[in-house]
């Protein structure tokens, strides 16, 4: 049955980039504002005189805007205004450590707030209908923590691959969160400055045969791309910190789980390797037991055979995802 949306495809993606997708790219805002920190945070916005409402993007870890050319570009062909937000430490937003590969941040709730001004600075000074949230992965947890503490902002919000839990992989959760501690712990006592996690290192750009991010070639050539292009981009490993702070917003998801208030579409990666399916899992059937119908169908929404990043999958995966996204959104309008 043919999508009543217009989405890229795979096999035009190479000069479709180069001609429309960067012209459209080149009509965006691109600007700044400075946090409760002063910490510099970078802003892309995308506004249609047609388009009435606005998706606000809340990218995953390690990511910024310029990795969202295509997805931007298809949300403003179909009928949504687009606002991308570069989180601190990461994208071209100020880095937080010396050395600016280091994946790290003092407090996770520091990015909710950094939403927060976004959204209530920036984003809807030029927007005149309502407001919708698209987060990925960290972004994800992100969202949800801005939710839990500003629950009227956002009309809808769909979810892929959120990053409710770090995913400990062959290592107890409870071993791998006491090493977390244990480390973050002696990095606070002997240095000021951030220590990576065991194995974690400045940015190195993977080949695609042994990627964990997607099966599509073309999406993955094009945002590798963009940080080459732009290394001021590039992020590496994440640090002890990082890791410490991510367990803490696991937690707290959950302690104020009563606070969330937002109708959610939460996607979920059937060939999830980075982040835990089964705490998004446990995050929908909470919701349920809250109130009936917030997540979307009371459990995450498997796509079979993604991997973690659902929107720069090959197009058979993309195109599903993104039509039950736009159908969620329309369905709130």
């Amino acid at each position: 049955m043919p999508s009543q949306y217009n989405f890229t495809a795979e096999q035009e993606l190479d000069s479709l980039y180069k001609q429309q997708i960067e012209q459209v790219w080149q009509t965006g805002e691109f600007s700044h504002f400075h946090s409760f920190d002063l910490t510099r945070i970078e802003y892309a916005l995308f506004t249609l005189k047609d388009n009435e409402h606005t998706v606000v993007l809340s990218p995953g870890r390690i990511e910024g805007y310029l990795k969202y050319k295509e997805l931007t570009f298809n949300l403003l062909q179909n009928g949504f205004n687009v606002a991308i937000i570069d989180y601190r430490g990461q994208g071209l937003s100020q880095r937080l450590q010396l050395n600016p590969h280091k994946g790290f941040v003092d407090n996770f709730d520091d990015y909710a707030i950094d939403l927060k001004t976004f959204i209530s600075d920036v984003v809807t000074k030029k927007n005149q209908g309502k407001l919708f949230m698209l987060a990925h992965s960290m972004g994800g947890a992100i969202a949800i923590r801005y939710l839990q503490t500003f629950p009227n902002d956002i009309t809808a919000i769909a979810m892929t691959s959120p990053m409710i839990s770090i995913d400990s992989g062959s290592v107890p959760y409870w071993l791998g969160k006491l090493l977390i501690n244990a480390g973050a712990h002696l990095n606070n006592f002997f240095s000021n400055q951030a220590w990576y996690f065991l194995g974690h290192k400045d940015y190195v750009s993977k080949p695609f045969a042994t990627n964990q991010l997607t099966h599509s070639k073309i999406r993955y050539k094009l945002f590798r791309n963009e940080y080459q292009q732009n290394p001021e981009m590039q992020l590496g490993g994440v640090t002890f910190k990082w890791l410490a702070q991510a367990i803490k917003s696991n937690k707290h998801i959950f302690e104020d789980l009563s606070q969330y208030t937002t109708p959610t579409l939460v996607l979920q990666a059937g060939q999830e390797s980075i982040v835990s399916n089964s705490s998004q899992n446990a995050f929908c059937l909470a919701l349920a037991q809250q109130q009936n119908g917030l997540c979307e169908g009371n459990k995450p929404l498997t796509i079979k055979g993604a991997k973690h990043e659902i929107l720069f999958e090959q197009d058979s995966i993309r195109n599903q995802a993104l039509s039950h996204i736009l159908d969620w959104f329309n369905s709130k309008v």
